[in-house]
């Protein structure tokens, strides 16, 4: 059990000057003096200073000795009485999609039909002619859940073909030019792990689920290099706004190669570690052999594939069926056989395996071909993750602990499904979703992120979710299953030192000690103080290799 953290404030502080002892004249380039700072160091949590030398941090103690470190024409920031904390690691994010979305067609808040056409026709009169209109991230249950079909929008659309997500990413709608650019049609067999909608009559309805959007995908036009980098420079803006200074990306070996041009040419601003599809994980295998994994900046990590889609879609998979639809259990994505190929060829490439399992079945899946692989394949340091880990069946819980895999979660889904999840799933089986205090206390490592696009890549809202659990509508003031919810402190470490250990990072990043990398936050409130003020709390600064990145104005 740890230890409070008001009973070792004042030893840690001792411990502090044991660092300070050691350092050398007054060297430090930047000072942060002013607020409480969380170390993310069990041995050393609170402190009242940082002293940062160039790009690592050079001291962490007490404000009079990190001061005496300052050189001529450091700066000193003031934290204002707020919290100073490990730079935020988003463990799960699609950095060139939310990118893009962010000047596409924005539907998140969009609550009717009328809005949802109005967007789309206003979108569409600032775009070239028969330009792509993308984006949306659209969420039926804000109209009261009525799908929405391409009847919706084709006069809206006018020329420009439609391809707008639903906000999980796992359902799409395509407008009626979109559909006959990708050979769609009322006869086209979906493939198999997704589905097209018909109407019923037997119309297609634009609707299509997880792989079935592979087939518009197709005929989408690729974005040129230079747009990419265009993707990943407004999706760098965001995320230093919001406190994210490393981020683990699900993307592709193109993206890999855009990363890459960016590091080259100095234009990456957050760190990366870069995961490719699990299904050919030997060109991430071939790539590394040819070119190296990376460094501190950039580096290929691993591997990421999907067991099942999403709640929202009705294609997550689950043991039993869905409440609302009693002969659906969702769909798996792909096959248990395949997954299980895949992870043990990674894994014997020495490669790391974070798999997407959302739904209890998808999860047991995947725990299931976990267990097999490092049993086949032998004991090493290899950190499977299961990204999402969103319902899973009470008899799996102890299991991520005792496999060693990591529930790599995103906390803001939790206050956002819980306004709609019951009538899906049920109380029991809402128990254990999101089960964030649970796996904690079954000896799980908890990941923190947030998924965007598909959710707000914001660590204090992620934090706040974990911590106070009220979902988005505002009906559970007191948390959404309570029983779930976790300290700040807690929160904090899934963010920041869990979140480095998940992506090999634990030695460079995830606290603030002497030696380690000089990424840290600001915020204007001390949570650790009044978990209430998350509600209200903003980042003021984030500072990255040891410069400050954003500065709130």
């Amino acid at each position: 059990m740890r230890r409070p953290l008001g009973a070792v404030a004042f030893v840690s502080l001792s411990i502090a000057s044991l660092c300070l002892q050691a350092a050398e004249a007054p060297q430090a380039t930047l000072i942060i003096v002013g607020g409480a700072v969380w170390t993310g160091n069990p041995e050393q949590p609170l402190a009242e200073a940082v002293a940062v030398k160039e790009s690592t941090i050079l001291a962490v103690g007490r404000r009079s000795e990190v001061e005496a470190l300052r050189s001529d024409g450091a700066r000193v920031i003031d934290a204002g009485g707020g919290l100073v904390m490990p730079g935020g690691i988003d463990s799960h994010i699609h950095l060139f999609d939310g990118g893009r979305n962010l000047s596409g067609v924005q539907l998140r808040d969009a609550d009717s039909r009328e809005i949802f056409a109005s967007r789309i026709a206003e979108h569409a009169a600032t775009l070239a002619p028969g330009e792509w209109i993308i984006g949306g991230d659209w969420d039926h249950t804000l109209w009261g859940g009525e799908l929405p079909t391409r009847d919706w929008i084709d006069e809206a659309a006018g020329d420009h073909p439609v391809w707008i997500n639903r906000l999980d990413g796992h359902m799409g709608l395509a407008s009626s030019k979109a559909l006959r650019m990708a050979g769609i049609d009322d006869a086209t067999l979906a493939p198999d792990g997704g589905a097209i909608e018909h109407d019923p009559s037997g119309r297609v309805t634009g609707l299509l689920r997880d792989n079935a959007m592979g087939l518009i995908g197709k005929v989408l036009p690729d974005p040129s290099a230079q747009t990419m980098l265009g993707h990943l420079d407004a999706a760098t803006d965001y995320l230093l706004a919001r406190g994210v200074t490393s981020v683990c990306h699900m993307g592709s070996m193109r993206q890999l190669q855009a990363l890459r041009a960016a590091r080259a040419s100095g234009r990456l601003r957050i760190r990366v570690r870069a995961y490719t599809p699990l299904g050919r994980w030997e060109l991430l295998r071939d790539d590394i052999a040819e070119h190296g994994a990376g460094d501190d900046w950039l580096r290929a990590n691993g591997l990421k594939g999907f067991v099942d889609g999403s709640l929202g879609s009705h294609t997550a998979a689950m043991l039993e069926p869905f409440d609302d639809k009693p002969s659906d259990r969702g769909l798996l994505v792909n096959r248990p056989e395949d997954l299980l190929a895949w992870t043990r060829g990674a894994d014997q490439a020495g490669l790391q395996v974070a798999v997407h399992a959302i739904g209890d079945r998808a999860i047991r899946v995947q725990l299931d071909n976990f267990e097999q692989v490092a049993r086949e394949n032998g004991p090493r340091d290899r950190r499977f993750r299961i990204e999402h880990s969103q319902h899973i069946h009470p008899a799996d819980l102890p299991r991520f602990g005792e496999l060693a895999v990591i529930a790599s979660m995103q906390p803001y889904h939790a206050v956002d499904d819980g306004r709609w999840a019951e009538p899906l799933i049920g109380k029991e089986r809402c128990r254990t979703t999101y089960a964030f205090r649970s796996l904690l206390d079954t000896g799980a490592r908890l990941a923190f992120g947030s998924d965007w696009f598909v959710a707000p890549a914001d660590v204090i809202a992620g934090l706040d979710a974990a911590v106070r659990r009220r979902t988005l509508d505002g009906k559970n003031p007191d948390g959404w299953y309570p029983a779930q919810r976790i300290t700040v402190e807690e929160a904090l470490r899934a963010y920041t030192a869990d979140a480095a250990y998940a992506m090999f990072d634990e030695q460079r990043l995830g606290t603030l000690e002497p030696g380690k990398l000089a990424d840290i936050v600001v915020l204007d409130k001390n949570p650790l103080a009044d978990a209430e003020s998350l509600g209200e709390a903003s980042v003021r600064f984030t500072i990255v290799d040891g410069a400050v990145r954003h500065e709130a104005e």
